[in-house]
């Protein structure tokens, strides 16, 4: 039987082509399982809600906002996400934004404090994995990247995620989601945040 002692505030992040989707669908599939209530938010979605009111039209357009446009939204969003109430919460993001002035942090200080997140989940696969989901993936308007590329924003993800574990003291679970091995990394993710 499933006992939770409080609700799970749960942030998972991966860069593009990691599989973050597909692996938190799974994810949600085993929660319900265990007849616990589970809510999955978008980050990004509600900041392109939010950012609607403003005039922004695609979502690929709020990476190109300035620095001080995006803080603001993002603190609207984590308010919104701060009220939501379900046994486990589970908050679709990214590490980073890449924009002109350089990397956003997804999850700065002041998002982190109003979230309060409990764990934070960090995807990964192999960089030759995530090279071709993404040369696949024609539903986003995304940049080519190189191999290089990739390996960078792995780097600069777990950099700014060890930041935001050792900040509010939540622990951070890396898992791998190889190819074929998607049931393996979605169980890992579940006994990570203990349930």
């Amino acid at each position: 039987m499933l006992y939770l002692v409080e609700n799970k505030r749960v942030i998972v992040v991966g860069i593009p082509g990691v599989g973050k989707t597909t692996i938190i669908k799974k994810i949600v599939e085993m929660i319900k399982d265990n007849t616990k209530s589970v809510n999955v938010k978008s980050f990004g979605s509600i900041m392109l809600q939010v950012a609607k009111e403003n005039g922004i039209q695609d979502r690929d357009e709020l990476r190109t906002l300035p620095v001080l446009e995006q803080k603001k939204l993002q603190k609207n969003t984590a308010e919104k996400l701060s009220k939501i109430e379900d046994d486990v919460v589970i908050i679709d993001t990214h590490a980073f934004i890449k924009t002109p002035e350089g990397y956003n942090p997804g999850l700065p200080y002041h998002v982190l404090k109003i979230i309060e997140p409990t764990h934070f989940i960090l995807v990964t696969a192999k960089t030759e994995e995530i090279y071709n989901r993404r040369m696949k993936d024609e539903t986003r308007n995304r940049d080519r990247v190189s191999i290089n590329t990739i390996k960078k924003e792995l780097g600069i993800q777990s950099a700014m995620m060890s930041a935001c574990s050792i900040l509010t003291g939540s622990p951070l679970k890396p898992v791998l989601n190889s190819e074929g091995k998607l049931e393996e990394a979605a169980d890992q993710i579940i006994q990570a945040i203990g349930l």
